[in-house]
Formats: structure tokens, C-alpha cells, sequence
């Protein structure tokens, strides 16, 4: 049977100012631990630790630009473009530009702190 997921869980963010991350699939909201799907959106000026996390990391970008810094530079992605983080790879998200941004991002498997390795 399918499973129905009424609403998300608001989860914490890191970095210097509040981020939006609503969970629908994760270890929180669906105690799933295969994948996890987050709604985010974060402000104008954001930017979190650099990380090299464990999983895989999907992200695509609905509105505004996210910029991800990587051990041999940068990549801007834009509404309507999308970004695979590897697992074990080092990055950092950011949303300098005006507007900041919002995105989906997926990881597989799911987010967890023990697995994220922040900076």
C-alpha cells in the first residue's frame, strides 16, 4: 500500500541565516532512510558550512540561483537546471544573488548530521 504524506517537517537549517527546509521524505518526516526529499528555500545572503557528505545529493532549482562552491570552483544553477553533488565530494550552497533561491534537493541515501560531514 502507498504510503500518504499529509504534510511536511520543518527542519532546522544550518548557515548564517534561517533557511526554509520542509522534509516530506527523510529519517524525520517518513522515517525513511533510503532517500529523503526536502522543499527549500533560503533567503538572499545564505550560505551554510561546506560539507562532504555521504550520499548522494539532487537538487534542482525552481526560482533564483544556487550557488555551489566545489573543490575546483564554482557552478551557478538557475531556475529550471539541476546539479548532482557525489557522495564524498566537498561543497558548500550558497544563494548570494538577489532573491536568494528555492530548490528540491534529494539525497540518497537520506540526509542524516552523522552523514553530512559538515566543515
Amino acid at each position: 500500500m502507498p504510503t500518504f504524506i499529509p504534510q511536511p517537517t520543518r527542519i532546522q537549517s544550518a548557515g548564517n541565516k534561517p533557511k526554509l527546509i520542509d522534509e516530506y521524505v527523510g529519517r524525520v518526516n517518513s522515517k525513511t532512510s533510503a532517500a529523503s526529499l526536502a522543499h527549500m528555500r533560503s533567503p538572499a545572503g545564505w550560505i551554510e558550512p561546506g560539507q562532504r557528505p555521504e550520499f548522494d545529493e539532487f537538487t534542482i532549482v525552481l526560482k533564483g540561483t544556487l550557488h555551489v562552491e566545489h573543490q575546483d570552483g564554482f557552478l551557478d544553477i538557475a531556475a529550471g537546471q539541476a546539479v548532482i553533488a557525489h557522495a564524498g565530494e566537498w561543497v558548500r550552497y550558497s544563494t548570494p544573488q538577489e532573491g536568494g533561491a528555492e530548490y528540491i534537493a534529494v539525497c540518497l541515501p537520506a540526509f542524516s548530521m552523522e552523514t553530512v560531514h559538515r566543515d
